[in-house]
Order: C-alpha cells, then structure tokens, then sequence
C-alpha cells in the first residue's frame, strides 16, 4: 500500500491523467473518477501495467450522491488522503443572446459545485494528513479564462475565477491546518476541450497537459513553509488574460 494517496476528478484523459502519471511516479497511490467508465479504465491501463496503485470510480460530478461514492470508494481503499485535485471541468461557448440554461447549469455544476462539495467530501481525510506530515494538497484546475472575460466563454469564465476566489478562501480557512490549496490557470491545452480553436491555435501550439503535471510535481515537492496560491500556465509569446 502507498504511503501517500491521491484522489483526481476528470482523470480519464488531458490535464487529470497527466497529473495522475506525475502523481503515480512520485509514489502516491491513486483514486481516479471520470463520467465514463469505458474511457475511464482505458485511460489508466498504462498506469495499472507500470504497477502503480490505481483505484477507478466512473461517476458524473454534478450528481452530489456519486461524488460522495467516490470519496468513500477512496477512504476504503486508502484509508487517507494526501492530494486533492479537483480537476473535473466542461466549457460550453455562446453568445450572451443565446445562453441556455441547461448548459449554463451544467457549467455551474461541474466547474464550481463540484469543486466546493469535493473539497467539503475530502476534508477529514485531508486534516488527518495535514496534522501528520504539513504538507496536505487541494489542487483545484481554474483557467486563464477566469482571469479575464472572454466572449462567448462568459459563463465558463465565470465559474473559473469562482474557482480561484474559492481557492484562495479555501487556503486561508485551512492553511494553518497544514493544507495548501493552490488554482491552476492554463491557457489552451492541447485536450479534446480545445478542439474547438485548433484553427486558429494548432494542438502543437498549445500548452501540454504534460506542463500542467509538472506544476502538480512542483507542489508536492516545496516544502510546507512554501505556498503557491495559483499558477498562470500561458503559451509563449501570449499576454497573460488571454486564452
């Protein structure tokens, strides 16, 4: 059994799996959810093969009932949590005029509900290891969007810079704790999220999910006097605010 555990939302695939590679290779034992549960064991197989600690929940974040399964499928399992990362997100562009509201909830409920009830579900677990060893992580996955107001990415920009404000009272509520909690905010990812842009930004432009698993790898390593409250992730040459 790992002496360290993580559990990843959204980790069938882009940012969560590569943060769940860095995480294996550094020895963490691993829950990962998804919606999908076909793509979702696809996705870890290479993990499972390199003999790492692989847990898999397929649950939709929007649904309150399935997260909570997901952090108890973790607890037995595990038995503690070291690193969070809420990463589970989904983009839906329209103009202001042409908002839907099922879309608009939609975006509400897996980019910043889900966010707030899996830091509530994880955080017993997360005090436990913050009072061990100092060094308890909550990684929430924001974006560039949320630092600037895009158009047609209005309401997902809004629930992205709700997610860096929440991380940031998440980290003055528990710091002291022994808990870190600290927002990601990338620009254009190469993932199937930015298949949309690739004519005007190709995939080889963008920014890897590979980068984005270093960043994690970063955190885990400083040390606990050291807090990072968010990382801007930006593809060269652009000016930070755009996507």
């Amino acid at each position: 059994m790992a002496e360290r555990a993580a559990l990843i939302t959204g980790a069938s695939g882009g940012i969560g799996l590569a943060i769940a590679a860095v995480l294996a290779e550094e020895g963490y034992g691993l829950t990962l959810s998804a919606r999908r549960p076909d793509k979702l064991e696809a996705a870890v197989a290479h993990l499972r093969e390199a003999g790492h600690e692989v847990e898999t929940v397929a649950a939709n974040v929007a649904d309150e009932e399935q997260l909570k399964a997901v952090f108890a499928t973790h607890e037995a399992r595990y038995g503690r949590l070291d690193v969070l990362v809420n990463n589970a997100g989904v983009g839906i562009g329209a103009p202001l005029a042409e908002i839907q509201t099922k879309f608009l909830d939609m975006q509400l409920a897996v980019n910043l509900r889900s966010i707030i009830l899996g830091t509530r579900e994880g955080l017993a677990l997360l005090r436990k290891a913050g009072a061990e060893h100092r060094k308890a992580l909550i990684v929430n996955t924001a974006s560039i969007a949320g630092k600037s107001g895009q158009p047609w990415l209005s309401i997902y920009g809004a629930t992205k810079a709700a997610v860096l404000n929440f991380s940031v009272a998440t980290e003055r509520e528990l710091g002291g704790e022994g808990i870190a909690c600290t927002a990601l905010a990338p620009a254009f990812v190469d993932t199937d999220m930015s298949e949309f842009v690739t004519e005007t930004i190709p995939a080889e432009a963008m920014i890897r999910p590979s980068d984005v698993g270093e960043a994690v790898r970063y955190l885990v390593k400083i040390s606990p006097n050291c807090h990072i409250p968010e990382i801007v992730l930006t593809r060269a040459g652009e000016a930070t605010g755009a996507p």
